[in-house]
C-alpha cells in the first residue's frame, strides 16, 4: 500500500534532500532508518529537492509499505527514534496506489528569513543582514513576479530541466519587529530560484537595483544579470498542498 510521509528537518548538516555520493543527505539518513527497520531496500520519493543547508518545516514523500495502518503507526515511532535529532514524521498518511509526491504536488510554499541586527539564537535560520532596507519597494518588485512566467534569471546555470516556465501565485515581504521574512508559493521551483530572488530583491532594497532593473532582469532570462543567491540557512520549505482526493483512498 502506498503512503505519503510528511516530515519536517533542519537542514544545517546535510547536503540537500537528494542522496548523492560521499555526502550525507536527508534522503540517505531516511531510506537507510527505514531499510534498517524494515529489513529490506526501501525507495522513498519527494515532493522536491532542497539544496544544501535548506530545512523544510513541511516535506511530503511517498513510499510503499505491505503493513497496515496499525502498524504503520507503530513505524513512525521507531523510524523517530531511530533518525537523527534533526529529521522528525510528523505523520504518516494513506494514500491512493498512484499518488506521487512530486508530480500529484498543486503548489509548494517557501520562507525566508532575514534579521535587521545580530540576534545569536538566530544564527542557524536566519540571514542577518543589518544594512538599510526598503520593504516597500522590494514588495514592489517582488509583485512583478506575479505577471512573469519564465525564471530561467534566476536559474542554477547547470541544470537539466526541460522548462524554466514556473508560475508564481504569492510573493511578498512581511515585517515583525527586526525580521523580515519573504513568502513566495508557485507550481513548482527550479533550483536555486528561490535564494536568488531573495538576493536581488535585497538588491532591490539598498538601492543597487531600481523596479527597472528587476524588470529587464526577469525579461533577460541571464542568471548573471541576477543579483547573488542569499544564504541557505534562512530559506524554509514552509508547505507542499496536494489535492484532497489522493488521500481519499476508498473514494
Amino acid at each position: 500500500m502506498r503512503y505519503f510521509l510528511e516530515f519536517s528537518y533542519k537542514g544545517t548538516a546535510y547536503h540537500g534532500w537528494q542522496r548523492q555520493p560521499n555526502s550525507s543527505t536527508v534522503q540517505q539518513q531516511m531510506e537507510d532508518a527505514l531499510n534498517t527497520l524494515l529489513g529490506k531496500e526501501t525507495a522513498v520519493v519527494a515532493a522536491g529537492r532542497t539544496d544544501t543547508g535548506v530545512h523544510a518545516k513541511q516535506m511530503f514523500a511517498h513510499l510503499d509499505l505491505a503493513l497496515n495502518v496499525k502498524e504503520v503507526e507503530q513505524l513512525m515511532h521507531r523510524l523517530n527514534k531511530f533518525l537523527p535529532y534533526d529529521i522528525t514524521v510528523n505523520d504518516i498518511h494513506p494514500v491512493k496506489a498512484d499518488a506521487h509526491a512530486r508530480f500529484d504536488a498543486m503548489s509548494r510554499s517557501y520562507v525566508y528569513h532575514l534579521v535587521q541586527h545580530k540576534d545569536p539564537f538566530s544564527q542557524e535560520f536566519s540571514y542577518t543582514f543589518t544594512a538599510k532596507i526598503d520593504l516597500n519597494v522590494m514588495n514592489a518588485a517582488a509583485k512583478l513576479l506575479l505577471s512573469h512566467t519564465n525564471f530561467k534569471c534566476f536559474s542554477r546555470s547547470k541544470t537539466d530541466v526541460k522548462t524554466y516556465d514556473c508560475k508564481v501565485t504569492e510573493a511578498y515581504w512581511e515585517q515583525l519587529d527586526y525580521e523580515c521574512i519573504f513568502h513566495i508559493s508557485a507550481n513548482r521551483f527550479l533550483r536555486n530560484m528561490v535564494r536568488a530572488i531573495v538576493g536581488t530583491l535585497i538588491d532591490v532594497g539598498t538601492g543597487k537595483l531600481s523596479l527597472a532593473d528587476f524588470q529587464a532582469i526577469l525579461k533577460s532570462e541571464d542568471r548573471s544579470k541576477a543579483g547573488s543567491s542569499a544564504p541557505a540557512h534562512g530559506l524554509f520549505l514552509s508547505q507542499v498542498q496536494y489535492p484532497n482526493t489522493i488521500f481519499e483512498i476508498n473514494g
